[in-house]
């Protein structure tokens, strides 16, 4: 007979709180804040494909207007999520259950901010024991590690952009790295926000849209079709 430990049984519940599917009404709050964070991610990922391609065929003035560009598209988006995980947080405690989470992954990060958050996650999640505070902590380590990326980013972009850079080369090597560590902090908020939509009682969810700031479309209603009159023109 196997016994599964606390942790597998928390990775667990994670992972069927992913795949199982959201009622309607909080799947149009989960789609709409997801694609307005999507569409602006491959907005700024094209800018910095794009800057990264005109410094390949040595195009340097135009490179750094475009790394200019994708700091400019980041911003927002960084502004966006560390919004979000602060009113997840505040949200939370008013919550009596809060859903089970699992912590950050030094393998899925590549620089030594993502990896640092990632290892201090870890440590917090096996001395926390409830799933309030592991999760409430994880949102802490998620907007923080959120904004000092976005700020890299900001920072490094605009050494290249202003020909401040001494080794250009470690620049964008670094922002490569920021891209992908901004990428994995980006699927992890994901996440978070369906745990989170899948505990939050109905009757509260429209609050929860103010407070996001959720773009969410009206619900469309079946239209009728008029009935072609046999009248002569």
């Amino acid at each position: 007979m196997f016994f599964r430990t606390p942790s597998e049984c928390a990775q667990r519940r994670v992972c069927e709180d992913w795949k199982a599917a959201l009622p309607r009404e909080k799947a149009r709050t989960f789609d709409a804040l997801v694609r307005q964070w999507e569409c602006n991610f491959a907005m700024m990922s094209i800018a910095l494909d794009e800057a990264v391609s005109l410094r390949s065929r040595g195009e340097l003035i135009c490179a750094r207007q475009q790394v200019s560009i994708a700091a400019e598209l980041l911003e927002p988006l960084a502004e966006a999520l560390t919004s979000l995980c602060k009113t997840l947080s505040l949200c939370g405690r008013r919550l009596a259950v809060l859903p089970a989470v699992e912590p950050l992954n030094t393998t899925f990060f590549r620089g030594n901010t993502g990896r640092s958050a990632a290892s201090w996650n870890q440590i917090l999640h096996r001395v926390l024991f409830a799933n309030r505070s592991r999760f409430l902590h994880k949102l802490r380590i998620l907007s923080d590690t959120i904004e000092l990326l976005g700020r890299e980013f900001s920072e490094a972009a605009g050494d290249i952009s202003k020909g401040l850079a001494i080794q250009p080369h470690l620049c964008w090597e670094r922002l490569d790295c920021l891209h992908y560590d901004f990428n994995t902090c980006l699927r992890e908020t994901e996440v978070v926000l369906k745990c989170f939509l899948r505990i939050v009682p109905a009757e509260q969810l429209p609050a929860l849209n103010c407070e996001l700031d959720t773009p969410v479309e009206p619900s469309r209603r079946p239209s009728l079709k008029p009935r072609l009159s046999r009248a002569p023109a």
